[in-house]
């Protein structure tokens, strides 16, 4: 029987499945546990199940010396010293398939929204009372159709935004370290273009790279000046991928026309700047607050833990 430590609250059902055959630790409900609460908690842990804006770092893991499994409930893992974990034979795991639905989904409101400028025209029927007069080119938006899309990292979720806009009759372009074959690219409409020239040539910029210190702030003051005049760009990856405030100087200078950000620099609270601009459309990191989404998570976690402690090796392990 292992000791299983869950740092966040979730749906009853996937308490159930751990509590069956283990020993589960979870918080009141309402909050999570605290880093003073998780110290003591894990130092006869063997598996600790966290979600991505827990930071589990070298102090916390260092007072876990049974540790066996750090289980992330998300497809970030960037909150866990994976150095340390290697270093001490402790395995982690992500969640690669369960978020991707959800989290292009919105990818796709972000651009539609951007697109066709919802938020600021729901936004002007409120303030006058329903009575808005935009002539006939007041408040123009943008097709998506004929239109140029670049898919910054094109991983599952990458994959399966440019597969929604070729329904939309988008052209794609997209950007991997690792080019896919000339197969996969025919079949998939994609083709395939450096960082500079995909944000050369788009009209829609999305951003799906993991964060890491090599795409800290991918998306500068410099890659933003390559964009064309009138570009709009997602995030639905990881704040710090973009610089935040070479973003709102884009944006007020009028370079870009617009931004959809569910993730932001700053804990995921957007900066004052962009709070203060009509054409930018926020969501607080909701990529998978669905309930279906959160169903899945936790199956998929579940499953991760139930098959490491059974000594399985078909799981979403990354160290």
């Amino acid at each position: 029987m292992a000791k299983i430590i869950l740092t966040f609250n979730t749906l009853p059902e996937f308490y159930e499945r751990l509590s069956e055959h283990h020993t589960l630790i979870r918080p009141p409900k309402g909050r999570d546990f605290s880093q003073e609460e998780l110290k003591n908690l894990v130092q006869d842990a063997d598996v600790l199940c966290s979600v991505f804006d827990i930071p589990i770092g070298r102090e916390l893991l260092g007072n876990a010396p049974k540790l066996k499994l750090v289980a992330n409930y998300a497809v970030g893992y960037n909150n866990i010293d994976l150095d340390y974990c290697r270093e001490h034979g402790i395995a982690v795991t992500n969640l690669p398939h369960s978020v991707v639905i959800p989290t292009a989904e919105l990818a796709m409101a972000l651009l539609l929204s951007c697109s066709r400028r919802v938020v600021e025209l729901n936004q002007e029927l409120r303030k006058n009372n329903g009575r808005v007069s935009l002539g006939r080119l007041g408040m123009m938006g943008l097709d998506l159709y004929g239109k140029t899309i670049g898919i910054v990292g094109y991983g599952n979720i990458g994959a399966a935004v440019a597969e929604r806009c070729r329904a939309f009759g988008m052209k794609i372009l997209y950007y991997k370290r690792q080019r896919l074959s000339s197969e996969i690219e025919a079949e998939r409409g994609l083709t395939y273009a450096d960082l500079d020239t995909l944000l050369a040539q788009s009209d829609f910029v999305s951003v799906h790279t993991p964060y890491s210190t090599e795409t800290h702030h991918q998306i500068d003051a410099r890659a933003l000046s390559l964009m064309k005049k009138g570009a709009v760009l997602l995030n639905t990856a990881r704040g710090s991928v973009i610089d935040e405030d070479a973003l709102i100087a884009s944006l007020r200078s009028g370079h870009l026309a617009s931004a959809g950000l569910d993730v932001f620099e700053d804990r995921d609270i957007p900066r004052a700047g962009l709070l203060e601009l009509p054409q930018v459309v926020m969501t607080p990191h909701v990529g998978t607050q669905t309930y279906d989404a959160r169903v899945n998570m936790n199956r998929e976690l579940v499953e991760n833990v139930l098959k490491f402690l059974d000594g399985r090796t078909d799981i979403s392990r990354v160290v």
